[in-house]
């Protein structure tokens, strides 16, 4: 028997007891008289002890060469530690060791396996098997478990069934770009790894599987960030016979259960917006609500005076960040430089001080007067020592700028704390969205989405204007679920793909087995997909979800690891029929 206790469990209760302990040797430390270990594994650490007095010279011998990261075991009698930690779970106890053995010599790590460690990214990455060792890593893995059990708990007391799909599918044109497999049985034919399992998911739903559910890798190959994987996780869901007033109520069910278990956290309620009305509120689709900062438009009071650059723009807006009107004239040009950036791409800001005795100062004076000020204090709920910023332009571009300013200004005021949790519902989505490069429409989500109820009419005139039956569930900022009603009939599915661009034989060789199915009695159903590794990341009180992931990809979508991707030799080429011109 390797163990008979974990390096985590051991307290004061088992003095006196024998034990076996395995792990790695954490740190050690040489007094001459007595050497200590701290033996490490997934549950704890312990420390070990070797003296003069009690332990043989051999074996006191050998505890002096046992170097970081090696695995031992050892067998001894718990007794009570002279020197206590409270830092540690097993700080009151330690184990006299009478038995050392090595099982595995190891050599030393390119980086310290310390919750602080001196490995940068790229070397802990490469040497991912050590990092895992590390708390910080080993606990977020620990914490992504509890939240795929407790998903796994709330959706089958809900009467969800989890069944797998396929992994190896078809090529489709919608979406980001699909990573293809080759098949050597079929010569000059390819897989596709799945997006998502959006069409297997409907057709369980014509099969009758009404309330399924899996938790489920997906493949894209775009292009990478911080938040983004070229391999993820979803917690794919669909159910029959739904509106979508059920499945909102599902998920926020869902939600609540997870911030409960999890964090320990009751929310309220879930707060309903619609896209236009996050747009015109938040500039984005997925607004950040633990704090303010909400957009006051200023068209009506800002285009009656000389100043052409408002004058001009088809929108004027602003916020009022809290507290700002002391900032100095420095920071303020700093400010502005930050809205300028190429990331930003604003061409330049209009700023008021409210200052504390009612007046106002602004970079814009000669063209405003106190009056006029102060109905723009009072579009952005600007208050007494609050600072407004205003920016103009192009109205899509405008919103999208001033809400990378709001964001920036609530990371800098502290206002995005970690450990609180504003959940809502972005609803009424467009059901299509214009590709203003080559001035054609595409599925603002996917081209199975229904539209709301009685506006399919007005796919031939305004198709811009059609609102989908989608929703989108948005947590701290982050979107981290969406989906949609589906279509569940051929003749409005046919209509769709012909909006799309699909000719009919291109939607038949594409999507021809959907649409089969639905002649076969498909119920109205609908669904949604969390991404699982945002979801944990914001859980943890993260917002980068790459150590919540075992093994990641680095941002050019590398496993550093491994070193995948690889070149494949010329006989497995020759086997799939690929040549490659080089």
């Amino acid at each position: 028997m390797y163990r008979s206790h974990t390096c985590g469990e051991l307290r004061a209760s088992h003095i006196g007891t024998e034990v076996s302990l395995s792990g790695w040797a954490a740190k050690s430390r040489d007094k001459g008289f007595v050497v200590w270990i701290d033996l490490r594994d997934r549950y704890g650490l312990t420390q070990l002890v070797f003296d003069e007095e009690r332990s043989t010279p051999e074996l006191l011998a050998l505890a002096r060469t046992i170097s970081r990261e090696t695995v031992i075991q050892v067998k001894g009698s718990v007794i009570e530690r002279a020197s206590k930690n409270d830092n540690i779970a097993t700080g009151t106890i330690e184990v006299l060791v009478s038995e050392l053995t090595v099982l595995n010599n190891a050599k030393l790590p390119p980086f310290t396996i310390e919750d602080e460690t001196d490995g940068g990214e790229d070397i802990r990455m490469k040497y991912r098997y050590l990092d895992i060792r590390r708390n910080p890593i080993k606990n977020n893995l620990i914490f992504r478990h509890k939240v795929a059990m407790e998903v796994r708990k709330y959706l089958s007391d809900q009467n969800f069934i989890e069944v797998e799909t396929p992994y190896l599918i078809k090529s489709t044109p919608e979406g980001a770009r699909d990573f293809l497999v080759p098949s050597r049985m079929n010569e000059g034919q390819f897989y596709a790894l799945p997006q998502s399992p959006q069409t297997f998911k409907q057709l369980l739903m014509v099969g009758g599987m009404d309330k399924y559910f899996q938790i489920v890798k997906c493949f894209r190959d775009e292009d990478l960030r911080a938040d983004r994987q070229p391999e993820f996780t979803q917690i794919d869901c669909e159910m029959a016979f739904v509106e979508q007033e059920d499945i909102l109520n599902i998920f926020e069910g869902l939600t609540r259960h997870l911030l409960k278990e999890i964090n320990g956290v009751d929310v309220a309620e879930f707060p309903r917006i619609t896209y236009d009305e996050a747009m015109a509120k938040y500039g984005n689709d997925k607004p950040d609500i633990r704090f303010g900062m909400e957009f006051g438009e200023l068209n009506t009071v800002a285009q009656h005076k000389d100043f052409g650059v408002f004058n001009s723009a088809e929108l004027v807006v602003g916020i009022a960040v809290p507290g700002a009107a002391n900032y100095t004239r420095k920071e303020i040009d700093k400010l502005i430089d930050w809205v300028k950036r190429p990331q930003v791409g604003a061409k330049g800001m209009v700023y008021v001080k409210c200052n504390k005795d009612g007046t106002y100062k602004s970079s814009v004076d000669k063209f405003y007067d106190q009056e006029d000020l102060a109905k723009w204090a009072t579009a952005t709920g600007a208050q007494k020592g609050d600072l407004i910023c205003v920016l103009s332009g192009e109205t899509n571009k405008t919103r999208a700028q001033l809400s990378a300013l709001r964001m920036e200004m609530a990371e800098r005021l502290g206002l995005r704390k970690a450990d609180e949790f504003a959940p809502l519902w972005v609803i009424d989505f467009p059901l299509l969205e214009l590709d203003e490069e080559t001035n054609t429409y595409h599925a603002m989500h996917h081209p199975f989405t229904s539209p709301k109820p009685g506006q399919i009419e007005l796919l031939d005139e305004q198709p811009g204007a059609v609102k989908a039956n989608a929703y989108d569930l948005v947590l701290n900022g982050n979107e981290i679920g969406g989906g949609s009603i589906r279509i569940h009939d051929k003749e409005t599915q046919a209509i769709m793909f012909k909006h799309l661009g699909f000719t009919p034989e291109e939607a038949k060789e594409q999507f021809g087995f959907l649409m089969d199915a639905f002649q076969y009695g498909a119920p109205p159903h609908g669904g949604i997909a969390f991404g699982l590794d945002r979801l944990v990341a914001i859980l943890g009180g993260k917002e980068t979800i790459r150590d919540f992931i075992a093994f990641p990809k680095n941002n050019s979508g590398r496993d550093v690891m491994i070193d995948a991707p690889a070149t494949i030799d010329n006989e497995q080429l020759s086997e799939l029929n690929i040549k490659l011109d080089l």
